[in-house]
């Protein structure tokens, strides 16, 4: 039998699937467009209909962010007490119902004290318990990036024009951020943070004053029993809240070295991701707006 020679092998190229490409800014845009449409006409729903479910959707929503952070943190190596966040985040929206500001306030400091005592108790009395202060100084700070801030969001919803308030808040947010990304992709070259996050460009923040101020002088005039010069103070310090609250995540996710906080909402990354410039912002819509009304 002779030998057989063995045939040189031709690997045939594999017509491998195109990859998607992302968008300058780092988004999937289709998808981010998508998802921000669908929560946009849910929101819009809420507030035309049934204002007041606003306050569950709230609460909800503190539920999924505190889950996410906390997660996260937990990863990097922080303790972090989670039942007494959750349930304090939903004393602190819940009680603005019935008691407003003072509501919010008071659960916010019966959650720190609780979780100052479930720390230091989590694991036995028998031994001081590792980085105590760290971790009660970050719990300290996610009890007031997340609850805290979005029962602020909540107390907008209780005057009459209530909704239209809510409005204001989410139009502007929505404004600077599409102001923002428009002008960065097409005019961004010079970086205004490129050690926290590169993408973010003076020009970008140009186009979300001009976009985000416009939008809150239209929102305040036509939404609200308020004059619409409000809106510029208000357009103002949105923008400048907003873009600050997406670098205050920017640099606790640099921090933990991760890329988003979560993978519930595609193209955006977790809630908190969508929630990094609102939370602030909401804060800062109930003081502009309380002080003019």
């Amino acid at each position: 039998m002779a030998d057989q020679q063995s045939i040189p092998v031709v690997e045939q190229p594999v017509n491998e699937p195109p990859q998607k490409k992302a968008s300058r800014a780092g988004r999937n845009l289709p998808a981010a467009i998508g998802v921000g449409m669908a929560l946009g006409f849910s929101l819009i729903a809420i507030l035309l209909f049934v204002p007041l479910v606003w306050v569950p959707v709230v609460a909800a929503a503190v539920v999924v962010a505190t889950l996410e952070v906390v997660r996260r943190l937990r990863e990097g190596g922080f303790s972090i007490p989670l039942v007494p966040l959750l349930v304090g985040g939903q004393a602190m929206v819940w009680l603005t119902w019935p008691f407003g500001p003072a509501g919010a306030l008071g659960a916010f400091g019966g959650t720190v004290v609780v979780c100052m005592i479930w720390r230091l108790v989590s694991g036995g009395l028998a031994d001081a318990p590792q980085n105590y202060l760290r971790d009660m100084s970050t719990t300290v700070f996610v009890a007031a990036w997340v609850p805290l801030f979005a029962s602020f969001g909540v107390l907008l919803i209780y005057p009459d024009d209530g909704a239209g308030r809510v409005f204001c808040l989410m139009l502007v947010v929505v404004g600077s951020d599409v102001g923002g990304y428009a002008a960065g992709v097409l005019f961004g070259k010079h970086p205004m943070a490129p050690a926290i996050s590169p993408k973010k460009s003076w020009e970008g923040l140009a186009g979300s004053l001009v976009l985000g101020i416009a939008t809150s002088v239209l929102a305040v005039g036509f939404l609200t029993d308020m004059p619409a010069w409000v809106g510029v103070p208000l357009g103002l310090m949105l923008v400048l809240t907003g873009t600050l609250g997406d670098l205050v995540e920017s640099q606790v996710k640099r921090d933990l070295g991760i890329k988003d906080m979560g993978t519930l909402l595609p193209g955006h990354g977790g809630l908190m991701d969508r929630l990094d410039s609102v939370l602030p912002s909401a804060v800062a819509t109930w003081i502009v707006l309380s002080l003019l009304a």
